[in-house]
């Protein structure tokens, strides 16, 4: 291959299918030049970047032009090689018409690693059924300050849930031949003062033990094949230009082989944002030496920048020929090289390949909102509702629901309230509002009106998502006095770049809801109606008063298509809550941030008038029965620093009716060589328990788990005693057992055990006394 040749695999170019099935053309954007496809096309193509994500098209149109235009990529350059597409998949396929999933947020509440690879499996195979190859998730940042916008697209606050879950999904994209990518390489979410692109201070030691430990897992568990770099600069190295994160930690110690690409116009911000590159040409040779093998959306600074930088020895070819072998490798994976390989994807087999197909015949032959996805959406979103609050108002009785019901807030009849920023109608179809949204969005009222048809549901805005007009405050007032019980339908408006309250760009000043929403919420419960909240929000807001003064507290986090409908089962006890929360719900707006995950000073104490004690800590729910924890057992609770603690204990569902607990494991280290957090979690286990169900859990907690990054930059394991609590949320420790690790300090790597390993042995019901 010639140079121009290889570095023409080294970018994607950004394009939008055609709705008439027609060739996709580039797609411009106000931070890109125009592309000539013409011209580039006879060197190759790296990558086609959202050939279905960028405007609307109709599922199989998009896909006859997708394979048009890779037959025409493969028939202009001497070798047929035909380009990767890629998608955004965040919260499902990102494309007009397919199922919107609940976001990340709202994996993490589920703790369930098992429905999550489900998930991802059924997303894996409606991007491979129409011809894309690569999928832009999972997110693997840790929350670390819940103003920044993206929290939604998260996991949560704690490593080891994001990391579990993360390579979950990971497995199940993978499973359906689809690339994973991993994001963002790394610290994004540490940024100053949860300010979207605000450089990240952290230290080494956070960045290794926080930060970092969910990608280790991915790559070490997941098979994944693609990791993409953040944006931010840590310390003042920006991840684009960081080779010993990207080669040296990446590869070199984890082992990763595939392909690391930039996120959209990262390189390109070398030059332009952090300025430590001079020129496109000094941007695209700092990446490229660090580690980045793909430019994306477009190409910018791997085009004629690279190409005349190579060309006068300023960079070296040798970096281009990495890239260009882990990319045709990749390529090669997928089949794409294959001597017979034909661009017809599944969906349209049949078509004899695009070149006689009737686009009108093909319009709405392809479903990418089954049946069997909405059941799967909505098994998500009942997992991931959190019951935070209830003073015996819920579960509402259907044979005898309420007689009048006051439904208000901004969120009652909003369609897209249960969608994140990077759901298509909400990501794109905000910019056509001429187009339909493509799949069923019920609100809030039509799925309480479905859940309690015995009941009058009376509806009322009050105010807007963040609009400052008080005006309805006193209607809807009159509205809740009339009422039987009051359903509070707040929280957010997902949007990008300041056009929404949760989102990309849509960071917070503090956590107090959005406009004048708590101002809302404080005159419902003034009118001493029984006020039930329920939240449609991208981050954990404070609640104030309504806390402890409500009937009950109702969280989910953007909970996709089936989102309402899973909140109204969830309300009338049909579906028993199961949630947990994968971050703190914070007791006051501004006292940031709060994560549970934070060492003793980073909690309330006597020396500052600001205290970050949640209202609801991590791994905080409720359900609707009682569980009893008894018996704590120890079978080996000194161990040496390479050995394993053994204990175990007894769960019984104590209620009238079947629920679900989680099992949480926390480490408490009481003296270390450098200061820990006060706890952190290092497993847990679900438990689906019948009224009465008992079972024995069994715990093996290998001591590698204590780990820590010493003083000296290394992994250790140090003798010493330690607390393990089984705990039903990091505020609610249930049993603590004591233990000892013994001999010398041992040093660990990237091989050491990630897992608590647990073992759930059921118990015998007992016995009625005679």
């Amino acid at each position: 291959m010639t140079l121009r040749e290889k570095i023409a695999q080294l970018f994607g170019v950004w394009v939008g299918a055609s709705d008439e099935g027609a060739e996709v053309a580039p797609f411009q954007h106000d931070m890109e030049e125009p592309v000539a496809l013409d011209d580039l096309l006879p060197y190759g193509l790296g990558q086609l970047t959202r050939p279905f994500g960028t405007a609307p098209v109709d599922p199989a149109l998009g896909a006859l032009s997708l394979l048009r235009t890779q037959s025409r990529i493969a028939e202009a350059n001497r070798f047929g090689i035909p380009a990767l597409a890629h998608e955004e998949c965040l919260a499902g396929f990102a494309t007009w018409g397919a199922t919107a999933y609940p976001v990340p947020l709202s994996w993490g509440a589920t703790f369930n690693p098992a429905l999550i690879r489900e998930m991802a499996a059924a997303i894996g195979r409606d991007l491979r059924s129409v011809g894309v190859h690569q999928g832009l998730a999972p997110v693997l940042d840790v929350v670390r300050d819940a103003r920044w916008g993206r929290v939604e697209e998260t996991i949560g606050e704690d490593p080891y849930l994001v990391g579990t879950i993360a390579t979950a999904y990971v497995q199940g994209l993978e499973s359906a031949g689809v690339i994973a990518t991993l994001k963002h390489f790394a610290g994004y979410s540490a940024s100053r003062a949860g300010r979207n692109l605000a450089p990240v201070g952290m230290g080494a030691r956070e960045r290794a033990d926080v930060i970092l430990p969910p990608f280790e897992m991915a790559v070490r568990e997941s098979g994944v094949r693609s990791v993409m770099h953040a944006y931010t600069d840590t310390d003042g190295i920006p991840s684009a230009a960081d080779e010993r994160l990207l080669t040296g930690l990446l590869r070199d110690t984890w082992g990763f082989t595939g392909t690391v690409v930039a996120d959209y116009f990262g390189i390109a911000f070398l030059k332009t944002l952090h300025g430590v590159a001079g020129t496109f040409g000094e941007a695209a040779g700092a990446a490229l030496g660090a580690g980045v093998d793909v430019e994306l959306p477009t190409v910018k600074t791997f085009g004629e920048p690279l190409l005349n930088a190579v060309a006068e020895g300023r960079v070296d070819e040798a970096l281009v020929d990495r890239a260009v072998r882990r990319v045709l490798v990749q390529k090669a994976q997928l089949g794409l090289l294959d001597p017979d390989w034909s661009a017809v994807p599944e969906a349209l087999t049949g078509t004899d390949g695009g070149t006689s197909a009737d686009s009108g015949a093909l319009r709405g032959t392809i479903h990418l909102d089954t049946d069997d996805n909405r059941a799967l959406a909505r098994r998500v979103a009942e997992q991931a509702v959190v019951l935070l609050h209830n003073d015996g108002t819920l579960p509402l009785d259907r044979s005898a629901p309420p007689r009048r019901i006051a439904l208000i807030g901004p969120n009652a009849e909003a369609p897209t309230a249960v969608l994140g920023c990077y759901a298509f109608p909400v990501h794109v179809g905000g910019q056509h509002p001429e187009v339909p949204l493509g799949i069923e969005l019920p609100t809030l009222r039509e799925a309480l009106a479905a859940e309690f048809p015995g009941s009058e549901i009376v509806v009322a805005a009050g105010a807007s998502v963040d609009g400052t007009d008080t005006g309805g405050l006193a209607e809807t007032a009159e509205l809740a006095r009339g009422a039987d019980l009051v359903v509070a339908a707040l929280g957010d408006r997902a949007g990008l770049f300041g056009r929404g309250t949760s989102g990309e760009g849509c960071d917070a000043e503090s956590l107090a809801l959005p406009g004048v929403q708590q101002q809302l919420l404080d005159t419902l419960l003034d009118t001493g109606t029984p006020v039930v909240v329920t939240l449609l929000a991208g981050r954990p807001y404070a609640l104030g008063r309504a806390a402890t003064e409500s009937a009950a507290v109702v969280q989910s986090f953007f909970p996709g298509e089936e989102g309402t409908t899973a909140i109204a089962s969830v309300l009338s006890g049909r579906t028993a809550p199961a949630g947990r929360l994968p971050v703190s719900v914070p007791r006051h707006p501004g006292a940031q941030p709060s994560t549970y995950l934070a060492a003793r000073l980073g909690h309330s104490s006597e020396v500052s008038s600001i205290d970050p004690t949640p209202a609801f800590g991590f791994g905080h729910g409720l359900t609707y029965t009682t569980f009893e924890w008894t018996d704590l057992g120890m079978d080996g609770d000194v161990a040496a620093t390479d050995g394993e603690f053994r204990f175990s204990c007894t769960v019984r569902n104590t209620g009238t009716r079947e629920g679900t607990e989680l099992v949480q494991l926390y480490l408490h280290d009481p003296v270390a060589s450098v200061v820990q957090p006060l706890q952190r979690l290092i497993g847990y286990v679900r438990l689906d328990l019948a009224a009465g169900q008992a079972v024995r859990i069994h715990a093996t907690i290998p001591a590698d788990v204590a780990s820590f990054t010493g003083r000296e930059g290394r992994r250790l394991v140090e003798p010493g005693e330690l607390e393990l609590r089984f705990s039903a949320s990091s505020t609610d420790p249930r049993l603590t057992a004591r233990a000892m690790l013994t001999g010398p300090v041992r040093e660990v790597d990237h091989h050491r055990r990630l897992h608590a390993e647990f073992k759930v042995e059921p118990q015998p019901q007992p016995q009625p006394t005679p």
